[in-house]
């Protein structure tokens, strides 16, 4: 009886989004009350039942069906939206001067900026004066230490070398189905391979190539239209997500994390800081910048999703900040495997930190710090968007140093909180590479960054 009656609660909720929804109230503001009803309703569900409580589980698993789902959907989004969005980024262009130069610039900025969040996150370990040691292992830590090293037989034993070989696909298919750990940059390689192939066909076959054009334009038509659908679910989704997390974590779990939890914290943090400061130096007010981006980065925040974002994130750069068509779409799709500051900089550098003086690296070397920061960038490349990228990258960077994974499955308890934050940092990265590539080439739009008028919201046309 307790389950029924928590699930019609559960149904209420999902309603009572549902109303905001066609009271038109704004998508950020739905997307919030989904975040903030899911943690109360979770943290009654706690205090009714308790963490452990067979019927704490069983009421998670039907909320799984909104809230895994909802990810699933998003997901199922990941290799089309790379596809379609680079592919198009190419066919946008007037010719293929200025292609090399884009590129160039948003690697530049990824890959700086990755190394600086290393830096960072090795640096908030040592003012934190973290220990893994004082961590504590429960059940859910041994069971999530021993999935961790069935999933490290795809990176183990692998040298730095041979990582940057398995960047490049030799069967398309297998890597447009996820099946490698790095199928999303081989789909980015293979999007940008399709592109330039079609700037050739363009220049010599006119003909062939407006008839590729098209096809492109109708997938992406019907690629951001799916986008669109997926969207809207995001609140429902939220909701489940929100409340099976905080319903399902230990107090006292997170008590001995807390100071992790604050580190982390405390580095995206940072890394926001020295974004706004690069914003400065190419003279972009981070003020406004951070008012016209709140709306991509609370989703992100919200649904833990760097994939999921794209669309939004591609919108946000053309239709309000000023980016060009060509350089938003290459910036945020480069940024879903690329140089990810949270997921992929500030979060391996830390556990590396935590562990080094366990394992004999003397963190007063520079030598170590260069170390890290060389193999957490090179690491850094193809992470996929989606949940699982940290966990993916920090078994990457553990791999290539030799390190045991041990301390990854320590956190299980308060990933979910951490990876908000990183997801955020993640989409800010990769604004900020199309921000500055726009500066820095000449095709930055001032009138449209100063327009207050211009939003985006999930229903908004990408370009």
């Amino acid at each position: 009886m307790e389950i029924i009656l928590t699930l019609i609660v559960f149904a209420a909720l999902l309603y009572l989004l549902y109303r905001m929804q066609t009271k038109y109230v704004k998508y950020s503001y739905r997307v919030f009350a989904g975040l903030g009803i899911g943690i109360v309703f979770g943290a009654i569900i706690q205090l009714l039942f308790g963490v452990d409580n067979s019927i704490t589980q069983t009421i998670v698993e039907w909320l799984d069906v909104v809230g895994l789902g909802y990810v699933r959907f998003l997901q199922m989004l990941v290799m089309p939206l790379i596809f379609v969005s680079l592919v198009r980024a190419f066919t946008e262009m007037e010719g293929e001067s200025n292609i090399g130069k884009i590129g160039a610039n948003v690697l530049a900025v990824l890959i700086i900026t990755v190394m600086i969040a290393a830096a960072v996150g090795i640096t908030s370990v040592l003012l934190f004066n973290l220990d893994g040691a004082e961590f504590t292992r429960g059940a859910a830590e041994n069971a999530r230490i021993a999935a961790l090293q069935e999933t490290q037989t795809q990176v183990e034993g692998m040298t730095i070398p041979q990582q940057i070989l398995s960047f490049i696909p030799n069967n398309i298919f297998n890597d447009l189905a996820g099946l490698r750990g790095t199928s999303t940059i081989a789909v980015v390689i293979f999007s940008a391979f399709i592109g330039i192939a079609y700037l050739g066909v363009a220049r010599k076959q006119p003909e062939h190539g407006d008839f590729f054009r098209k096809i492109i334009d109708s997938l992406h038509a019907i690629v951001m239209r799916l986008v669109t659908l997926v969207l809207r679910m995001a609140p429902y989704g939220i909701l489940a997500l929100m409340t099976k997390m905080v319903a399902t974590s230990s107090p006292a779990a997170l008590a001995n994390m807390g100071t992790f939890l604050i580190a982390s914290y405390f580095s995206v943090i940072v890394m926001f800081i020295i974004h706004a400061l690069i914003l400065i130096i190419y003279k972009v007010n981070p003020i406004q910048y951070f008012k016209k981006v709140w709306t991509v980065l609370s989703f992100a925040f919200t649904s833990r999703s760097s994939a999921g974002a794209l669309p939004l994130n591609i919108a946000t750069q053309k239709e309000v900040l000023g980016v060009d068509a060509t350089t938003s779409n290459i910036a945020a799709t480069f940024g879903l495997s690329i140089g990810q500051n949270g997921c992929a900089g500030i979060y391996p550098a830390m556990l590396v930190t935590i562990i080094a003086p366990a394992v004999g690296m003397d963190l007063t070397d520079p030598v170590v710090w260069g170390t890290i920061i060389v193999v957490v960038a090179i690491s850094s490349f193809g992470v996929a968007g989606v949940g699982g990228g940290a966990t993916f990258a920090a078994l990457i960077v553990f791999g290539a140093l030799d390190l045991p994974i041990e301390i990854i499955g320590l956190l299980v308890s308060v990933e979910p909180i951490i990876d908000m934050a990183r997801t955020a940092l993640n989409v800010n990265d990769s604004i900020l590479a199309g921000v500055i590539t726009s500066k820095r080439l000449g095709t930055f739009d001032e009138d449209t960054f100063n327009d207050n008028d211009r939003q985006v919201t999930p229903d908004m046309e990408t370009n």
